[in-house]
């Protein structure tokens, strides 16, 4: 008689597992090594997107981001203000209506109503937010990186040049010591707003000054653009560069200086919101006094076409004015523009300081 052993005697169960194809047979002792294999398995990884809410979080407490909104909401409650100040300077510098400030004033009362006192007033505050936003937050960051700069080129050696024997030193802290950070970034900040923002000021003055032809923004554009395509809305960039350079320069300048002065001279370190009113007006009427002439050439450049007859450079209109009124002309409509331009000024540099407090309170150092 033939015994079996154990191996020969245990018998396997199966266990019948079917799918799309057709039906298979398994030992149950191979399936369930296959779940255990199966539940062990570690979990796919998760795809990991990046926190988009958080991003946003940092970035917008970044200092350069709290300039940027500070200037943005400086120049947008500014311009509320004074936009019927804005509307007569205007007007007189190009040469419509009445010469002085109360004709003006009620020339466009009894045309268009109070409300033509705030035409264009819409592409005015469209344009004022993004200029006024990139123009201080360009001199602040351009004023801190030159000022770091300089910093690092007198506690470093200067560079050198060695062609065989001959041994070159470039010194260049000679040359950034002459150089004024408020002024280098007072000169960037109004180029790089111009560039950025040149088409809104083209359309703001289209709107105020012949409001009958182009009587909204949407019909501006399309006029502006028929008859001069993309270059008709960059009309008189040029001049307004070269306006720009000057004014800038010395608009940041004084201001910075002034402070900087009354601060050492009455031993304190911050002015009060009444001081940097008084400092940003007079900072504006010195700007606007030297630049002016300029002022006046590049509204002659950038509404000629509505005349009938436009200069074809900045010398051309100096020289037409000069010709048609005298050396006075190059002044015409400063004693609005000053009325404009001082209070601008003033209230421009107190809402934007205190917009900083605010929103720039968590970057202070304790």
């Amino acid at each position: 008689m033939i015994q079996k052993t154990p191996a020969q005697t245990q018998k396997k169960s199966y266990c019948v597992m079917e799918d799309i194809y057709g039906v298979v047979m398994a030992p149950k002792a191979d399936l369930q090594q296959l779940q255990l294999q199966l539940h062990n398995k570690p979990a796919p990884p998760h795809l990991m997107l990046p926190d988009i809410g958080r991003a946003l979080e940092d970035l917008l407490k970044t200092r350069e981001v709290g300039e940027f909104l500070s200037g943005a909401f400086a120049g947008a409650m500014t311009k509320a203000i004074l936009a019927p100040l804005e509307t007569i300077r205007t007007r007189m510098v190009v040469g419509v209506g009445s010469k002085n400030i109360y004709g003006s004033f009620v020339q466009v009362v009894e045309k268009q109503g109070w409300q033509g006192l705030w035409a264009g007033n819409a592409i005015n505050m469209l344009r004022i937010v993004p200029t006024q936003a990139i123009e201080l937050g360009t001199f602040e960051y351009v004023k801190r990186a030159m000022t770091t700069a300089q910093e690092k080129w007198k506690q470093n050696e200067s560079p050198s040049l060695q062609i065989g024997h001959l041994n070159f030193n470039f010194n260049f802290n000679c040359l950034l010591s002459w150089l004024s950070p408020v002024a280098v970034a007072g000169a960037a900040a109004g180029i790089v707003s111009t560039l950025a923002c040149h088409p809104l000021e083209v359309l703001k003055d289209r709107l105020t000054v012949s409001p009958d032809i182009y009587p909204n923004l949407s019909i501006a554009v399309r006029k502006i653009y028929s008859e001069g395509g993309i270059g008709g809305l960059y009309s008189g960039l040029s001049p307004t560069l070269i306006g720009m350079l000057p004014y800038s320069t010395c608009y940041y300048f004084m201001y910075e200086t002034m402070k900087k002065s009354y601060c050492l001279a009455k031993k304190k370190d911050s002015l009060s919101r009444a001081e940097m009113l008084l400092i940003g007006a007079l900072s504006g009427l010195t700007a606007s006094t030297i630049s002016y002439p300029l002022e006046v050439a590049r509204k002659r450049l950038m509404v000629g076409t509505l005349h009938g007859k436009c200069p074809p450079n900045m010398a051309a209109a100096l020289s037409e004015v000069i010709r048609d009124e005298g050396v006075r002309g190059l002044y015409r409509g400063w004693g609005a523009s000053c009325l404009k331009v001082m209070p601008s000024s003033g209230i421009t540099w107190m809402f934007y300081e205190a917009w900083k407090d605010i929103l720039l309170v968590e970057r202070r150092p304790s």
